[in-house]
């Protein structure tokens, strides 16, 4: 286990047994995305994207809320559109190389996860949920659509159910949001931990390199057409077929024993 702390504090990482725990730190602030905090989160996921050793990543935070969105108070002081244009582009980024990393990200959320907030969730790979979670798009309160927000949140949800939050800028419910596809678990807050612990130990036990060929696969085949999908996923399959793995996997299953993954980075 190894620990590390970044940008003043602001995002601290855990390294544990394969698996990368990015926490944001600013509880006082709700964990907004600040232009360093947006900073860091570039640096570790750049850095986690050419670390073969990285099998799991899960994104968390300190204190009472999840992440409220963006600083509205650092937006405030910098009322110039080129700012806001490069400040957008590097949420959009950072959101980006989350779905990029050929490893999942799973979401671990406690309290409000608002704005960009919510799309930090919408934009990993799996998120699992306190029960006392909410969730909102509610930049419309203050005036503002939530434009980058519902790239990510309308790739989750369906286009109705997503315009709905981003114009009325109310809160869901952990329950309603798992039903609604933004989740992929709830469990009471007790177990929070432990749910989210669970799930990294069951991407943990699979093979590295049948995860990563899935990962590579997954995001990019649901903006193709139907038929190039199976073409593109078809390729996908037949070189995670020709892998160690896949053939000690299927060696194993038919000898009925526990199979032995490849462990890169190792």
């Amino acid at each position: 286990m190894n620990y590390s702390q970044t940008s003043e504090n602001i995002l601290l990482r855990e390294n544990k047994d394969g698996a990368v725990y990015l926490t944001l730190n600013r509880p006082d602030k709700f964990n907004t995305l600040s232009e360093a905090m947006l900073t860091a989160l570039q640096q570790e996921l750049d850095a986690i994207a050419v670390d073969p050793a990285v099998r799991c990543v899960v994104i968390g935070a300190k204190g009472k809320g999840f992440c409220a969105g963006h600083d509205l108070r650092e937006m405030r002081a910098n009322p110039d559109q080129s700012y806001y244009q490069a400040l957008f582009r590097r949420c959009s980024r950072v959101m980006q190389s989350i779905v990029a990393l050929p490893v999942p990200v799973i979401a671990n959320v406690q309290g409000m996860a608002t704005a960009a907030g919510c799309q930090l969730v919408a934009s990993c790979d799996l998120a699992i949920a306190a029960q006392s979670a909410r969730f909102a798009v509610s930049g419309i309160n203050v005036g503002l659509f939530c434009s980058t927000p519902a790239v990510a949140l309308s790739r989750n949800i369906s286009s109705k159910r997503a315009f709905d939050m981003l114009v009325s800028g109310h809160f869901i419910h952990a329950d309603t949001a798992l039903e609604w596809g933004l989740l992929s678990g709830v469990t009471d807050d007790a177990d929070l931990d432990t749910a989210v612990a669970d799930k990294v130990a069951q991407i943990l036990s699979k093979s590295p390199a049948a995860v990563r060929f899935g990962k590579s696969m997954f995001h990019p085949q649901r903006q193709m057409a139907l038929e190039d999908a199976y073409d593109f996923a078809g390729d996908v399959m037949a070189e995670n077929m020709l892998s160690p793995d896949a053939g000690e996997g299927i060696d194993a299953f038919l000898a009925k024993r526990k199979p032995v993954w490849e462990q890169p980075g190792r």
